[in-house]
């Protein structure tokens, strides 16, 4: 198994790895996708992107985000918010996705992007008020939610991904075969709704596809996790 935690943002962030994210592997192929989905307390004055960005551009620095941990996808996909929009935020990093949520539930902290299937329950039932999706499109899950791209900052995106490798060298038609059958599992029909169903998006697709959105990943963190000065050494 491969992730964006793994094989996206880890080879920028750990400087002593003991493999070659790209060189060492096999890609197999993708298996889903899911938004990062960015909430506010309700106290917070802002019920859009572009108001909650006006309202920490008056409060530089009194506005408080958390984590999953540094590094993190939730960490890394705040900074790329601010680099992109100039604000400037307080990083209170947790030690998991549950604490952190639940301390914006009671207020301690303002804003998360995190993923958005553990944000799926407190949206509906208003505990946490969400204004965009991290993704390059909305999520049908929640329809009515913009993404963040279009809700004021044009060309950010987010993607958590998950996907199936295997060591480098495997041989050509193992992976087809591989391929086939992981296509063939996750297209199917109750996958597709039970992923579905908690915000998680069936993405299967080529290894050549597969390989070239994970280099495509790894040269993008890079330049996040560089800006946002993260690291785990």
């Amino acid at each position: 198994m491969c992730n964006i935690a793994s094989h996206g943002i880890g080879p920028s962030l750990y400087r002593k790895l003991p493999y070659d994210a790209i060189r060492d592997f096999a890609y197999i192929g993708l298996i889903a996708t899911t938004p990062n989905v960015m909430v506010v307390h309700p106290s917070v004055p802002a019920t859009t992107v572009a108001e909650f960005i006006a309202y920490a551009k008056v409060n530089p620095g009194k506005v408080s985000y958390g984590s999953s941990g540094i590094g993190t996808s939730t960490h890394l996909a705040v900074e790329l918010l601010k680099s992109m929009t100039g604000i400037q935020l307080v990083h209170v990093p947790y030690k998991g996705g549950a604490q952190s949520s639940a301390d914006l539930i009671g207020g301690q902290i303002q804003l998360l992007i995190t993923n958005l299937p553990e944000q799926v329950a407190y949206i509906k039932a208003g505990r946490t008020r969400a204004l965009g999706v991290s993704t390059a499109k909305r999520s049908p899950q929640f329809p009515d939610v913009p993404t963040i791209a279009e809700a004021g900052v044009p060309g950010y995106e987010v993607t958590v991904w998950y996907g199936l490798c295997a060591p480098a060298g495997l041989p050509r038609p193992l992976l087809d075969k591989m391929n086939a059958d992981l296509v063939k599992a996750v297209s199917s029909p109750d996958t597709v709704k039970r992923l579905a169903d908690v915000g998680i998006e069936a993405a299967p697709n080529t290894p050549e596809q597969f390989a070239t959105f994970a280099r495509a990943e790894v040269a993008k963190w890079a330049k996040v996790v560089k800006d946002s000065g993260a690291t785990a050494d």
